[in-house]
């Protein structure tokens, strides 16, 4: 992967005038436009014109010291599942073609511009955000870092958003992660994708899966990086983050279902992770997670996401079926099923999960696990649809446990260069945002070694 910037290191060339802001933007639509790149798959829509316009309304403003941050000037790209006023947002779908344009930006849109961010473009995704994978029959598939002649596929559901940031197309993404959709795709093209504490950013003007699990966050080079987004993105100040030592940090690794049925490279590489951990003084503990056996049986009938998910298409999926991705819509009409008796089981049992999961991890820092159980897949192997559901699985599962105990996630790589990229979650109880930065910048430089 190039060693393109963080958001520090661009907002130092700025400041300083190395660079500008129509130079950042130029730079990444050339790159969108390489055609021996993915930039055709990797973008929905591009608004040449209109980031054009904002770099230099950023290159003025920084001119005459009135730029709204440090950032400004900084092109970002977001994921087809935002409303952009003015815009269609399709969702990664041919199903909503025909909608009327935004008339306003979402909620995490509009703070971004506020803090001065480009709006580079719109990145593709699975349909409707329904996979880990990031196969899209729409608008093709672009293909993730590892092994790019092979074509593997490049996680999702926030596809587009990771490849977008690993081939310098923009700086960072605006991603979603309902069961994994930030970090999975973070995970497997080698970059830092995080999930928030669900209530902390607001889902408005955002297409929705499950609006109790859809959370909002970033996927971008580096943990400072994501964490300066994710302030924006919470409407929260912007501090300097400080890495917490290794020495002395208390982590539980949880032996129930997040270790099961891993491949070599995935086990290898999370071991050699730990052990420099250890080597480097952190005190680590493997836990028999039993909540997490309860977890499973609550998504039996489709869970949150089926349910929700029909809510919001069932209307839709009647006048335009024949439009949707096959493994997406058969996903979604699982939820036609469950009945609001099935539905109020499911809240209560997750109200106890969350009750039960953070007493249990209350003595320790954080936990740590391997962000998904498989590598990425090659694009080709995935179109028998038995495949695709195991491989989708895989990807997805260790990741939905922390949605479903509303927890706060980062997943940051822990492969070496040149080997195939896996990612390390770190992972935390709601609202405890700021304890998983600290702790992930401390351990970011370590457990590649």
């Amino acid at each position: 992967m190039p060693d393109f910037p963080t958001l520090a290191k661009l907002a130092e060339d700025l400041e300083s005038g190395r660079t500008t802001s129509r130079k950042l933007v130029e730079a990444c639509i050339a790159r969108i436009a390489d055609p021996a790149g993915e930039g055709q798959r990797t973008f929905i829509h591009v608004d040449k014109d209109a980031a054009l316009a904002a770099a230099d309304a950023m290159d003025a403003l920084r001119k005459a010291k009135a730029a709204p941050s440090r950032f400004a000037g900084i092109p970002v790209s977001i994921k087809d599942l935002f409303d952009i006023k003015g815009q269609v947002t399709r969702a990664g779908s041919r199903a909503l073609d025909d909608s009327p344009a935004a008339e306003q930006d979402a909620a995490t849109v509009a703070r971004l511009r506020k803090a001065g961010f480009v709006v580079i473009g719109r990145t593709n995704m699975t349909e409707f955000a329904y996979s880990g994978i990031g196969i899209n029959p729409h608008y093709g598939t672009p293909k993730g870092a590892w092994n790019r002649a092979d074509g593997h596929v490049p996680g999702g559901s926030s596809s587009g958003a990771a490849v977008s940031v690993l081939d310098g197309m923009a700086h960072a993404a605006l991603g979603t992660d309902t069961g994994g959709s930030c970090r999975i795709p973070a995970a497997y093209n080698g970059i830092v994708g995080y999930k928030p504490t669900q209530r902390r950013v607001p889902l408005d003007g955002s297409v929705p899966l499950s609006f109790s699990l859809d959370s909002i966050g970033p996927l971008a080079r580096s943990v400072s990086c994501c964490a300066i987004l994710d302030a924006v993105l919470a409407n929260e100040p912007i501090t300097a983050l400080k890495p917490r030592p290794v020495k002395g940090m208390r982590l539980a690794v949880p032996t129930t279902i997040a270790l099961d049925d891993l491949d070599a490279e995935v086990s290898a590489t999370f071991e050699r992770a730990l052990k420099s951990l250890a080597d480097h003084g952190a005190i680590i503990e493997r836990v028999e997670m039993a909540e997490f056996h309860d977890i499973g049986p609550m998504n039996a009938k489709g869970g949150f996401a089926a349910a929700e998910s029909y809510a919001w298409h069932r209307y839709l999926i009647t006048s335009k079926g024949d439009v949707y991705d096959p493994r997406v819509s058969v996903r979604i009409m699982r939820g036609e099923a469950q009945s609001a008796a099935d539905y109020i089981d499911l809240l209560n049992e997750r109200r106890s999960l969350i009750a039960r999961v953070n007493a249990r991890i209350a003595p320790y820092d954080a936990l740590v696990l391997p962000t998904t159980a498989n590598t990425p897949p090659k694009i080709a192997d995935l179109a028998d649809d038995k495949a695709f559901t195991t491989q989708n699985l895989r990807a997805l599962r260790n990741c939905t446990l922390i949605n479903m105990i509303d927890g706060c996630a980062i997943s940051i790589p822990a492969h070496r260069e040149g080997d195939v990229p896996v990612g390390l979650m770190l992972a935390g109880a709601g609202g405890s945002d700021r304890r998983i930065f600290e702790l992930a910048a401390g351990m970011e430089a370590v457990i590649r070694v």
